[in-house]
């Protein structure tokens, strides 16, 4: 496949799909699904569940692609020894990393709740990696992954936009990778949240990286598929 010409913001990027990889945020039950954690502390999980046709969409143009693709869950051991102190302090009494919650302990590895969504579920041969903290970079192997893959391009989607999402644009950003947000496959909580993370990304000319949406995405490997 030739190289790709996506459409973004603040200016379109070229990059070569065979040194891209999608990269899918913590499409977790327990964030998006109703009776998770997430829906337990007060939050609106349909504004999580919009993300997940577009992730689809950039999925699966990814994968007719033959891009690399990794999945991502935010979660800990079982015991608990790779949680900081000061995160397993945060939140209300019995609703914090490692109590039970509606759909097992929350936050923990192997639990029902810490599983992607059956619509996005990896297929086989897809890296699944499981992050303790916000960032796809900290405490993991995607450093190593995408060095034996000749990676320079991150397509990122998933949640939450200003949290998980934007800390590894971040990340990545600092490790020399091209970094684009596909904005129509990021969700958050909070709609102020994600209109603005996304801004900070592309403003003053793209400082953090690049935001594009599913469908340009898809249309763009087409295009090159096409082509070739």
């Amino acid at each position: 496949m030739s190289d790709v010409q996506l459409a973004a913001e603040p200016g379109p990027l070229e990059f070569d799909p065979g040194r891209a990889a999608l990269v899918v945020i913590d499409m977790q039950r327990d964030f998006l699904e109703p009776g998770g954690f997430g829906e337990t502390l007060g939050n609106d999980v349909s504004l999580l569940q919009a993300a997940v046709g577009p992730c689809r969409v950039a999925l699966e143009a990814a994968r007719r692609a033959g891009m690399l693709v990794i999945h991502t869950r935010e979660g800990h051991r079982p015991d608990l020894s790779d949680a900081p102190p000061a995160k397993l302090a945060r939140g209300a009494p019995s609703r914090r990393i490692g109590d039970p919650g509606p759909m097992g302990r929350i936050l923990v590895r192997g639990e029902p709740g810490h599983d992607i969504v059956a619509a996005l579920y990896p297929e086989p041969g897809e890296v699944v990696l499981d992050k303790p903290g916000k960032g796809a970079f900290h405490q993991t192997d995607l450093a190593q992954i995408l060095a034996n893959g000749g990676i320079d391009t991150l397509l990122v989607c998933g949640v939450t936009t200003e949290v998980c999402v934007h800390t590894t644009i971040r990340e990545g950003n600092d490790r020399g990778y091209r970094c684009v947000a596909i904005g129509d496959a990021c969700a958050s909580y909070f709609p102020e949240f994600h209109r603005v993370g996304l801004e900070m990304i592309k403003a003053q000319g793209g400082i953090f990286g690049w935001v594009s949406d599913a469908q340009s995405f898809a249309a763009a490997l087409s295009a090159a598929e096409a082509a070739a």
